[in-house]
């Protein structure tokens, strides 16, 4: 079990968790109310994806390359644990679940593209600069702009749901496949 918390320490898990936190109960004392909106969530959601984006690399990536062990199944559960942790702490929000784990998916998943593209450090840049475009596109109207704005459609969209799923699988094998970039 050893080697679990130094991964999880090389990966800045505890930071992490403390972002998720303190996302999470600014989310629930902003929705109190119940108004439905879903941008408060969604603004959790990529608090959460940008701070678990910089535990995407590790301190020495050549260390991290000529390691002995495989990276492949380690990297994609790194992610998809990642976006079950967001899911998992928005939930008690209130939130409709549908929504939580499409956007945490989806958000997590552009942050594994933005590792394998740009970086651990820059990782963060894909989901925050989808959800500021999610915010000042025009009401979807047509698909191009559901697939846009994703993030703020309702739980039950279809190009939504479908958008999210191919973020997350192009961000998990990408980044499962290549690795952070150096």
């Amino acid at each position: 079990m050893r080697w679990l918390t130094l991964y999880a320490r090389s990966r800045h898990v505890p930071a992490t968790l403390a972002v998720v936190l303190t996302g999470t109960v600014l989310a629930w004392a902003a929705t109190r109310g119940g108004t439905g909106d879903p941008r408060l969530p969604a603004l959790a959601l990529a608090a959460g994806a940008t701070a678990a984006s910089i535990g995407l690399g590790g301190q020495d990536l050549a260390l991290d390359r000529t390691a002995a062990i495989r990276w492949t199944t380690r990297r994609a559960a790194h992610v998809l644990l990642a976006a079950a942790l967001l899911a998992a702490a928005l939930l008690v929000t209130g939130t409709p679940a549908a929504l939580v784990a499409r956007d945490s998916a989806g958000l997590m998943g552009l942050a594994a593209l933005g590792a394998a593209l740009h970086g651990a450090h820059h990782a963060w840049t894909l989901p925050l600069a989808w959800l500021a475009l999610a915010f000042v596109a025009p009401p979807p109207t047509s698909t191009a702009a559901r697939i846009v704005s994703w993030p703020l459609l309702p739980p039950d969209s279809t190009a939504a749901a479908w958008t999210a799923l191919t973020l997350t699988a192009t961000g998990v094998t990408a980044y499962a496949l290549a690795g952070p970039r150096r």
